[in-house]
């Protein structure tokens, strides 16, 4: 049981990490760019993502999932929160923020349409809302763990 907690507070531990540093550093910059280098900049960035987050962010979740049955009763109840916020990361991520990638990796940074709307905007609500999800599941595990 205490393996599996450290597994789920590693998992959502490197899963707010990421998502921090994307808002914190990568994001501001992609915003700073002109349309074509966001375009070419998103493209070279994204590519490595998938399946990497996908995996540890549903690892995570899984792990907190099953401490709920296996934990004393005040951490089952943490890790089985922490499962939910972050089965929200998972749904923020692959309902809202992956259409945007595909939209954005479909369009040649030489040659973006003149009616392409930037998704920019949209894109940071989107991942702001999952930080803020998994930096809340980070915490859960974390006290979670502390009381087993």
């Amino acid at each position: 049981m205490e393996l599996l907690a450290v597994l789920a507070l590693l998992g959502s531990g490197l899963t707010a990490g990421v998502l921090f540093a994307v808002a914190l550093s990568v994001l501001p910059a992609l915003i700073a760019m002109p349309t074509e280098r966001y375009v070419y900049a998103h493209k070279l960035i994204g590519r490595n993502w998938d399946p990497t987050m996908p995996v540890i962010v549903l690892t995570s979740t899984l792990a907190d999932a099953v401490l709920t049955f296996l934990a004393p009763a005040k951490a089952a109840t943490l890790f089985g929160v922490a499962a939910f916020v972050l089965l929200g990361v998972s749904v923020v991520s692959h309902f809202c923020n992956v259409p945007i990638n595909r939209r954005v990796k479909s369009v040649d940074p030489d040659a973006i349409p003149s009616d392409w709307q930037d998704p920019r905007p949209l894109w940071r609500r989107w991942h702001l809302l999952r930080t803020f999800l998994s930096v809340v599941g980070l915490l859960l595990n974390g006290t979670a763990l502390l009381l087993i």
